[in-house]
């Protein structure tokens, strides 16, 4: 053999180990989330690809049968040289040189190339991987039945199908680490809808305190104005007390017969639909099938013994998706306002969660569901007005106390005010 032909040889020998380096680490370096996605837009690489990762063991042997051959007969060609040019004292140094080329050349940068762009060098080399795998198809398939037969005295089956399936944390941790690529809106969105599995009605519901309906038993003057009044479109119709409910009343309807001049006491109970209980430990998600499945829009939260707890709307789930959507912003302005200080005077009724949501705040939501109830719970008594504390990186200052509840409390964050 001539010595350019063997000098030759030796440079196409070291090509072709960068080639099945780079294509064993791009291969699997791969999104297959992204690969997937590609395959059902009937990509042409991506499909070619996706059927070789479907043989992994065979894949690999065939990559490092090549691999391995490749650097065998280059180290067996620059013996040969090494002997013809320099002497039997040369070999050692000279293929010690040649290990450090096939080192940088033949590993470390192919490998990082491959690293830094998978998917392109995946594309690139899948062509030459497919017609490799079927030249050397006998020799693969042996070696294969050899590793999948020594593998099995250890149990491992090579044939079983690994599910690449997410977990939920793994999806809220892709929606973080793409946000260069997605929309801060659509962000929180997607964190929303994760987050309804963690999140129940007990958490979100407007308290039965606060709950605002119609209480049959008044002068039908007080009815009337309340109905002339009224900030929803659908209002529990009670007598006595929300305990005592008797259904759930659609305003519309109710406009319809005083448009008639058929309004009274006994119509409004007789158009009232039959009310939706709903259990304080259903999850959002849950509910908000079920609110789809039911027809509802509305519902009033019950606890283990039947007793009302409060109520809860389609809306509330939604804003935990979306955020807050409501134009009526007169209800934010009664519950939280700026002082001049920099303080907020806020009502000892608001939820945690809508506190959060609308000051940005960082409260834990894991225990009481009122501001006036984390307070109550941190103290362990009632406490009285003027009374401070600090919770949680916020100042708390109780202005005003009625009927064994905090009615307003003054907050701020410990950086804003010492």
């Amino acid at each position: 053999m001539s010595i350019t032909f063997l000098v030759v040889s030796l440079i196409l020998l070291i090509l072709f180990s960068s080639f099945s380096s780079a294509a064993e680490t791009a291969m699997m370096a791969l999104n297959r989330y992204r690969l997937r996605h590609l395959v059902k837009k009937k990509h042409k690489a991506a499909v070619r690809i996706a059927d070789l990762l479907k043989q992994p063991d065979k894949l690999l042997a065939t990559i490092l049968i090549g691999n391995t051959l490749a650097n065998m007969l280059a180290s067996a060609i620059t013996t040969i040289l090494a002997l013809h040019f320099f002497g039997e004292l040369a070999v050692l140094p000279i293929t010690l040189l040649l290990a450090l080329c096939v080192l940088i050349f033949g590993e470390i940068t192919p490998k990082t190339l491959a690293v830094l762009y998978p998917e392109r060098i995946a594309f690139l080399t899948s062509w030459p991987l497919l017609l490799l795998m079927k030249i050397s198809y006998p020799l693969v398939w042996f070696t294969s039945m050899f590793v999948n037969g020594f593998l099995l005295i250890f149990r491992i089956k090579v044939g079983e199908k690994r599910t690449d399936d997410l977990t939920g944390e793994e999806v809220r941790t892709l929606v973080y680490e793409s946000a260069s690529q997605l929309a801060m809106s659509s962000k929180s969105m997607m964190l929303g809808v994760l987050d309804l599995g963690g999140v129940t009605v007990y958490d979100i519901k407007v308290p039965k305190n606060d709950v605002k309906g119609i209480n049959i038993d008044e002068s039908w003057e007080n009815i009337l104005a309340q109905l002339a009044t009224a900030e929803h479109t659908r209002l529990p119709i009670y007598s006595g007390s929300i305990d005592n409910v008797k259904g759930m009343l659609h305003l519309k309807k109710a406009l319809n017969l005083a448009a008639k001049n058929k309004l009274d006491k006994k119509s409004l109970l007789k158009i009232a639909e039959e009310v939706y209980f709903i259990l304080e430990s259903t999850s959002l998600n849950t509910q908000l099938l079920n609110f789809r499945q039911q027809k509802k829009r509305i519902g009033l939260v019950v606890d283990e013994y039947g007793d009302i707890e409060g109520l809860v709307t389609l809306e509330d789930i939604l804003e935990e998706i979306v955020g807050e959507f409501t134009t009526d912003v007169s209800e934010t302005h009664k519950k939280i306002t700026r002082d001049k200080d920099g303080s907020f005077i806020v009502d000892g009724s608001i939820t945690i969660r809508e506190l959060n949501r609308r000051m940005q705040w960082q409260f834990s939501t894991t225990g009481p569901v009122t501001l006036s109830g984390m307070i109550i719970e941190y103290l362990e008594t009632i406490p009285d007005a003027c009374l401070c504390l600090t919770l949680e990186e916020y100042h708390i200052e109780v202005m005003q106390v009625e009927e064994n509840m905090v009615k307003k409390a003054r907050v701020w964050a410990v950086d804003v005010k010492n």
